[in-house]
């Protein structure tokens, strides 16, 4: 036989370079673009859609049952139902859900903040249907066996210590717990004194309380559409009938009366530090922020890029930040300086978070709130607010890049709102914030009642009224 040189040899006569003749080339149409579809169904549940053209499906159950939502009887029951997700149930085994999903090539994760819990699915179009079924299971057809409730006490220590391994974690625990006199003072993580004692019992009554369809909204991406909602709608139903089974069950158990929560909160002034040997000093100081989706909001997200929101650059400096460069004529000490801004559904915080030397703490704490006191008397230029509203929006889009975030964006606008707006609805809201909107803005955080946590060597760290 002919060597392979031989082939390559007698191939060199023939061009390869003519175009082929008769033959024309396919060009795929373009796919139709597709907006979200929400939805409100009579049993108030709502269902979010978007056929996004993707391989990969995703599907996200989200329930408004995260850490605000426990009373003082079951501080930590949201922890352990984070933890509790993949845990057997009325329907399949935990072994049969682990290889299950790891069978068809997905994946099923939990999440939670202070005031949303959210089951995630994700697959390919393919087995969207199959994958559901075990979505299903995790949030509506639960056990809560008492002994595997009870195994989970290990897991829930080694989250509190991987937690307080990180001090910015223990910083904003401690902030809320200062801001808040209740619901949102309640932490991510269970207290010391509820591990181990958080019982089977009690996450069925945080689940009869939360778990229910007014309290819910189902989100899907990819192949979710066939006609209005298609699969998505008849997934809720399948969703419905068990969380009224699962709701069947506990009256039977006789369990004891259920409470609505009431989720609003007051804030107040206070302040908590943590004395320990650390070299540096972590200082979060806040005043009342806007609420989540109001034009307050909007204008202390635009002061937050003025400030400096982090580096732009990954793993940069965010020395041209207006914090940085104030701290910098301050002191010579390394520091590191942003501004922070959180928001929820009926309240916000609004602050500068500082890292320094324990020696040079106080210089670096003053510093940064002299210059958001500079810019509450004017020394912002129009120059500044355009370019920190470019960067707001630029960063809205680059977030909703991914189909994760995307999934959650729209859970969350469907949650609060069953609604949700285009990105040109939230470019205009950005580009009605004014140069005065922002000064007002750093005034509410200048004349209003401020909050503090600090942890480390706190020997040279002012107090809350010292600044």
């Amino acid at each position: 036989f002919p060597q392979k040189r031989c082939y390559a040899a007698a191939r060199r006569s023939v061009s390869l370079t003519e175009p082929l003749t008769g033959r024309a080339s396919p060009s795929p149409a373009p796919l139709p673009p597709q907006n979200v579809q929400v939805s409100k169904l009579p049993n108030g549940l709502v269902i979010a859609s978007l056929e996004n053209n993707s391989p990969l499906s995703s599907v996200g159950v989200f329930v408004k049952a995260g850490s605000r939502y426990e009373t003082v009887e079951n501080q930590g029951v949201a922890h352990v139902l984070r933890l509790a997700a993949n845990l057997t149930t009325r329907g399949t085994s935990a072994f049969k859900i682990c290889r299950g999903v790891e069978a068809l090539g997905g994946s099923l994760s939990v999440t939670s903040s202070r005031e949303t819990t959210v089951y995630t699915a994700d697959c390919l179009r393919d087995h969207l249907d199959s994958l559901f079924e075990f979505l299903v299971n995790v949030t509506a057809a639960q056990d809560f066996r008492p002994w595997e409730v009870s195994d989970l006490t290990s897991r829930v220590k080694i989250d509190k210590a991987l937690a307080q391994q990180c001090p910015q974690i223990g910083v904003i625990e401690k902030l809320h717990e200062a801001a808040y006199k209740n619901a949102l003072s309640n932490s991510l993580y269970c207290p010391d004194f509820m591990v181990g004692h958080v019982s089977s019992t009690q996450v069925w009554i945080s689940l009869f309380d939360n778990f229910t369809t007014g309290r819910m909204a189902l989100v899907g991406l990819g192949e979710c559409l066939v006609g209005p909602h298609g699969f998505v709608t008849a997934a809720s139903q399948t969703h419905q009938v068990l969380v009224l089974t699962a709701l069947l069950k506990i009256i039977i158990s006789k369990l004891s009366p259920l409470t609505c929560h009431k989720a609003s909160d007051q804030r107040h002034r206070g302040e908590l530090r943590v004395q320990n040997n650390d070299d540096l000093v972590h200082a979060l100081i806040t005043s009342e922020g806007g609420v989540m989706g109001s034009a307050e909001a909007n204008a202390f997200s635009v002061l937050h890029r003025i400030l400096g929101a982090g580096p732009h650059v990954k793993r940069g400096s965010n020395i041209t930040s207006k914090l940085s460069q104030g701290i910098a004529k301050a002191t010579t000490q390394p520091f590191d300086a942003t501004a922070f801004n959180t928001s929820y559904s009926d309240s916000g915080l609004f602050g500068v978070y500082t890292i320094a030397q324990a020696d040079s703490a106080g210089e670096v704490i003053k510093a940064a709130v002299a210059q958001v006191r500079g810019v509450a008397e004017g020394n912002v230029s129009e120059a500044d607010v355009t370019r920190a509203k470019n960067q707001v929006k630029s960063e809205y889009l680059m977030s909703i890049e991914s189909s994760d975030s995307l999934l959650e964006e729209i859970g969350a606008q469907a949650l609060n709102t069953a609604a949700y707006q285009l990105p040109d609805a939230v470019f205009q809201a950005v580009d009605a914030v004014t140069h005065d909107d922002v000064i007002m803005a750093a005034k509410s955080f200048v004349d209003g009642k401020k909050t503090m946590a600090a942890s480390g060597q706190l020997a040279n760290t002012p107090f809350v009224d010292e600044v």
